[in-house]
C-alpha cells in the first residue's frame, strides 16, 4: 500500500447506512462506525470531501430498490483525496483529487462490455448498493472506475457531476435530440438542471415542466425558453424529451407532447407504474420511448470534459454529513434547490 503526505485516513470510518429500508420518516438511515481496511489491489482509499445525494439513494433508503447487502453506506457522487493506493494502481497518487460514481465494476468480458456498452453488463456492481459509498468520511474506490478531478474547485460543486451530471448527459444522448432541436424536460432537480445546460450550450430550445415553482425559476434563470407545470403542455411540439421525475403518470403526458419521430428518454432507475398508452395518441408517427440504464465510463469522461468546456453552473444545497437524514427527507419532499451535497466534518 502506497501512502505519503496526503490526507490521513481515520482508523474508524463514521457515516450512515441503510439498516431497514422504509419511508424517510421511519428512519432508514442509522449512524455507523466501522474499521476501514487498507485498499486492496487496484483500489484507492479516499478521504471524502463531499458526496452528492442522489434520488437513487432515496430509492435505496425507502426500499424502491431492493438492498443488495445489509447495512450498506449509500452515496455514489463522491469527491475526495487519495490517502492510500493498493497494489497495481496507476494513474493516481496520494493527494490527487478523485471522483467515485455509481458504476463501480463490470466483468469486462461479456458481449455488452466488449461492445462498449458496459452499463448493461449483467455482472455490474454499484457504489452505495453493492459496496459502501460516500455517506461517510472515507471510502474505498476501484481505481479503474474513478475519475480524476480538478483540485482547485469547490468539492460541493463537483460532487453532483458524478451521477446527476453523467446520467443526465446519457439521458440527453438517448433522447436523440437533433441539432437545434426542441427539448422538453420533465422534473427539474439535480440531474435535469445540468443536462439542460448541455442542451442549451449545443443550441437547443429547452422547455421545462415541473411542479416546483422554485425549480421553474431556476430553469428560466439558466436559459430555458419556458417553464410550466409538469402536467401542462409545452408551447410547441417537442423533438425530444427527458423524464427525470420518477412518475409513470408523466410518460403519456410527455409522449403526447412529442412531434413526429420524437423520442422520450426515461432517466431514472425507478419509475412508478405507467398508465395505459393509446397507440394513435402516444406512439404513432414513429414516436419512441426508451429507458436509460446506468452509464459507461466513457459517458463520464465525455460529460466531465463537456462540463469543463461550457463552464457548467452547479446549484447546490450543502448539508453537513450529520444531517444526511434531513437531506433525504428534503429530497423526498422536493425541498432541495438544485442538488443536495453532504460535507463531512
Amino acid at each position: 500500500m502506497a501512502s505519503g503526505a496526503g490526507p490521513q485516513l481515520p482508523d474508524i470510518v463514521s457515516g450512515w447506512a441503510v439498516e431497514r429500508p422504509g419511508p424517510v420518516a421511519s428512519g432508514p438511515l442509522v449512524t455507523v462506525r466501522r474499521a476501514l481496511p487498507g485498499p486492496g489491489p487496484g483500489e484507492l482509499a479516499v478521504r471524502v470531501e463531499a458526496c452528492g445525494v442522489c434520488r437513487t439513494d432515496l430509492h435505496l433508503a425507502e426500499g424502491d430498490l431492493a438492498p443488495h447487502r445489509r447495512s450498506t453506506v449509500p452515496g455514489h457522487e463522491i469527491v475526495g483525496r487519495v490517502a492510500a493506493t493498493g497494489s497495481g494502481v496507476s494513474g493516481f497518487r496520494v493527494g490527487d483529487r478523485v471522483g467515485g460514481a455509481w458504476l463501480r465494476e463490470t466483468c469486462g468480458a461479456c458481449r455488452y462490455c466488449r461492445a462498449g456498452r458496459e452499463n448493461l453488463c449483467p455482472a455490474s456492481r454499484y457504489t452505495g448498493w453493492d459496496a459502501d459509498g460516500g455517506f461517510a468520511d472515507a471510502a474505498l474506490l476501484p481505481a479503474d472506475y474513478a475519475y480524476p478531478l480538478p483540485g482547485d474547485r469547490d468539492a460541493t460543486q463537483l460532487a453532483p457531476l458524478l451521477c446527476a451530471g453523467i446520467i443526465g448527459y446519457r439521458a440527453l444522448r438517448r433522447s436523440a435530440l437533433p441539432p437545434g432541436g426542441r427539448l422538453g424536460i420533465y422534473g427539474f432537480g439535480a440531474s435535469a438542471h445540468l443536462a439542460a445546460q448541455v442542451a442549451l450550450a449545443e443550441g437547443a430550445t429547452v422547455h421545462v415542466l415541473t411542479r416546483s415553482a422554485q425549480a421553474r425559476q431556476l430553469a428560466l434563470g439558466l436559459g430555458a425558453s419556458s417553464a410550466g407545470d409538469a402536467y401542462g403542455r409545452p408551447p410547441e411540439p417537442l423533438d425530444a424529451a427527458i423524464l427525470f421525475a420518477p412518475v409513470g403518470d408523466l410518460v403519456p403526458v410527455a409522449l403526447a407532447a412529442l412531434d413526429r419521430s420524437g423520442t422520450l428518454a426515461v432517466a431514472g432507475i425507478h419509475l412508478s407504474d405507467i398508465p395505459p398508452l393509446t397507440y394513435q395518441r402516444h406512439l404513432f408517427h414513429e414516436r419512441n420511448l426508451c429507458s436509460v440504464t446506468s452509464n459507461t465510463r466513457e459517458d463520464g469522461r465525455e460529460f466531465l470534459r463537456t462540463a469543463a468546456r461550457i463552464g457548467i453552473r452547479v446549484t447546490v444545497s450543502p448539508y453537513p454529513l450529520s444531517r444526511a437524514p434531513q437531506a433525504l427527507a428534503d429530497l423526498a419532499a422536493d425541498r432541495v434547490h438544485g442538488a443536495a451535497v453532504l460535507v463531512p466534518g
